[in-house]
């Protein structure tokens, strides 16, 4: 097997990128390189950038797609989409023939995606949420397909890594719980893990959508910021020129490790 990350065009096992592309403004996001080779980059996208540009964001002003574009000297393809708020690993291709070739590999399932999810409650063991979803569909972007399709199945395993409690009373309970957990989608339904964590009411700690917006609140005077806690952490694949095995991993950022150190998580 390939080791995580190795086939880097330098040495470092993480790329910073920005020094030798000129900041224009303060609030531009500096991605970092997780993987690149001639046919393939994988960055580390932050919580709250878009990948690509549409009618939703006009107002935006940076794009991941046209960051890695000008970050790497050429046009990239975009094989898969993460939601604006969650951050972690995102994988562009170099070529169309390449991203024809991935865009097989997400739809035939043999591209393995690993999430973390912060989660309100104590949510134990291990498990497979098996709930079928409704398409979720845009009301500008998507106003012409059908509203009657059937809910298509989706499933989401999940494995509890860690779990937390804080002495703060809130609403009936005398404390306040969360866990720390592992997530492997095998469907790609939109929004799905946000979805299907709140079926089983144990929605992720700042999900404006499907969450509980009375903890969200706790949670950002708490630990002094607002996010989706939710990390796509790993991609796992066989590469489609070579056939080498890859393993391309994101780390929690600054304030996942804020987290881990209050809650007195160890987490690699």
């Amino acid at each position: 097997m390939t080791p995580s990350n190795s086939k880097l065009t330098s040495n470092k096992t993480i790329q910073d990128v920005g020094l030798e592309n000129s900041i224009e403004n303060d609030d531009k996001p500096q991605l970092r390189i997780l993987y690149q080779d001639e046919y393939l980059v994988a960055v580390d996208k932050p919580a709250g950038l878009f990948v690509h540009r549409s009618y939703m964001d006009r107002h935006e002003k940076y794009f991941a797609l046209q960051l890695v574009r000008d970050l790497v000297g050429q046009y990239v393809y975009p094989v898969h989409r993460l939601d604006r708020p969650t951050s972690g690993v995102l994988l562009f291709a170099l070529t169309e023939d390449v991203a024809r070739k991935m865009g097989e590999k997400f739809v035939n399932k043999t591209i393995q995606k690993t999430y973390y999810a912060m989660v309100r409650g104590h949510l134990e063991n291990e498990g497979v949420i098996d709930y079928a979803l409704k398409e979720k569909l845009d009301k500008l972007g998507d106003k012409n397909v059908s509203r009657d399709k059937p809910a298509q199945e989706a499933q989401t395993a999940y494995h509890s890594i860690s779990l937390a409690s804080l002495p703060v009373a809130m609403g009936k309970y005398d404390s306040v719980r969360y866990s720390l957990i592992k997530l492997k989608p095998f469907t790609g339904r939109r929004h799905q893990i946000r979805r299907h964590l709140s079926h089983i009411r144990y929605p992720i700690i700042g999900d404006i959508n499907y969450g509980d917006n009375k903890h969200n609140p706790f949670f950002g005077e708490y630990f002094g910021f607002k996010r989706l806690m939710l990390i796509a952490k790993e991609l796992s694949f066989k590469h489609p020129v070579t056939g080498d095995q890859l393993i391309i991993k994101a780390d929690f950022d600054e304030q996942w490790q804020q987290v881990f150190k209050k809650l007195a998580w160890h987490i690699a």
